[in-house]
């Protein structure tokens, strides 16, 4: 099979930066949506309920974050401000935040306890605070705001230490111009390192939907973002913003809802869906930000908790020990098992740090002396999942068909999903 060198825009050839190839290989964040939401029963509040209603008697963070590790996620985003406007930490910029709660007498810090539990469990921290605030009776005058937000972002980057993520909302924001060169210099001058979610100057991007699943094939570049999913947010990307910008896969494990509400049990997701989910997530190259919300205890519910770590241990049982795996450049690898096996799942990645190199690929696996024909993809970038009809074999091949530059394969893996793969 002859393989063909083609010539893309050079944008294609975009490399990621430390950080971003860091985060490319957790693959797998929790969300957290949490706050005023939580005791409405509602999803999108306006600002105007009290404080007095938000009173988590038995608020745990150290569950929250323990089940995200037992699961196998390794960062952890909070919502420390939704749209309402309400903080989860003691703000020195508006009364509307938990030091007007009866909870702790006042005195607590939802963001704080977070953070604490994130770093005795060894999980990065993400913090979301959405733009539009709905309760905020300066939001109508834009300088204004953009001192009362940019002291916002300031507290929380400066206050809970490392962060891996700063996720900027769109939602609601439709036609607003927010100070974003001030506010990446926020960024930039207190958490380097961090991620920065769709807005201002992304790092990462979201994938255009909630509903967790990434387009196949999904390219790391910005050009093609916005070829193949633009949406309005992208407008207020700054020029400088990196021509790497890998999606975000969010989607809620309840479905519709990120926040919790009463008599919602139904609504969680199946073990399957949540599979399928992955497959079309992290499998398809990007990162999946699952979404599990405390109740108005301030707890994960059980079966919610149940659920994600039998997600957990399923992806582990399927994946943590492939049958034989290589590496190597060039545009044909071939990986030879020590007896024949019966195999029905591939893992391929790229050496991303290099750049998306691969375009097309055939995946084979020999019988009888014939090279029977499993796969044929285009993108690989940081990982590919294939699934095909379980067949025996003792070698299989991996032909780069369509390439820009030298194919650099960090990962090449055969698993069986099955019980008994001999």
């Amino acid at each position: 099979m002859e393989s063909e060198w083609f010539t893309m825009n050079k944008s294609i050839l975009a490399k990621p930066t430390e950080q971003q190839l860091r985060w490319h290989d957790m693959e797998l964040g929790m969300f957290c949506h949490f706050g005023m939401n939580t005791f409405c029963n509602q999803e999108w509040g306006i600002g105007n309920d009290s404080p007095e209603i938000f009173n988590p008697t038995e608020l745990d963070a150290r569950q929250w974050v323990r089940t995200a590790k037992r699961a196998g996620f390794k960062y952890f985003i909070l919502t420390a401000k939704h749209h309402d406007g309400f903080c989860l930490w003691p703000t020195k910029t508006t009364d509307y935040s938990v030091k007007s709660s009866p909870w702790k007498n006042g005195q607590g810090d939802v963001v704080r306890e977070v953070a604490d539990a994130c770093r005795e469990e060894g999980i990065a921290l993400g913090l979301y605070l959405s733009p539009w605030d709905r309760h905020e009776p300066c939001y109508a005058d834009k300088e204004a705001y953009d001192d009362f937000y940019a002291e916002q972002l300031t507290e929380l980057l400066t206050q809970y230490g490392p962060l891996i993520e700063v996720w900027f909302d769109g939602a609601g924001s439709e036609g607003r111009e927010y100070d974003w060169p001030r506010i990446m210099g926020l960024v930039k001058q207190h958490q380097p390192d961090a991620m920065v979610f769709n807005m201002g100057q992304p790092t990462i991007r979201w994938v255009g939907n909630e509903d967790g699943v990434a387009p196949y094939p999904c390219w790391n570049t910005s050009s093609e973002a916005r070829a193949s999913m633009f949406t309005s947010d992208m407008l207020t990307w700054l020029p400088e913003t990196s021509n790497w910008v890998p999606a975000e896969c969010d989607v809620p494990i309840r479905t519709h809802h990120w926040f919790w509400h009463p008599n919602d049990e139904d609504s969680l997701r199946s073990l399957d869906n949540l599979l399928d989910i992955y497959y079309r997530s992290v499998g398809h190259g990007t990162v999946l930000l699952l979404n599990i919300s405390p109740d108005d205890r301030g707890l994960f519910p059980d079966i919610d908790v149940e659920r994600v770590i039998e997600f957990g241990d399923e992806i582990s049982r399927r994946f943590d020990h492939p049958i034989a795996q290589t590496s190597g450049d060039g545009t044909e690898l071939t990986l030879s098992l020590p007896y024949e096996f019966l195999v029905d799942h591939a893992i391929v990645m790229e050496q991303i740090s290099q750049g998306e190199r691969v375009h097309e690929y055939v995946l084979e696996a020999a019988q009888d002396g014939v090279w029977i024909e499993l796969v044929h993809g285009t993108a690989i970038g940081h990982k590919k999942i294939d699934a095909f009809p379980a067949i025996r074999t003792q070698q299989l091949r991996l032909t780069v068909t369509k390439y820009v530059d030298l194919p650099l394969i960090r990962f090449f893996a055969v698993y069986c999903t099955e019980i008994d793969s001999r």
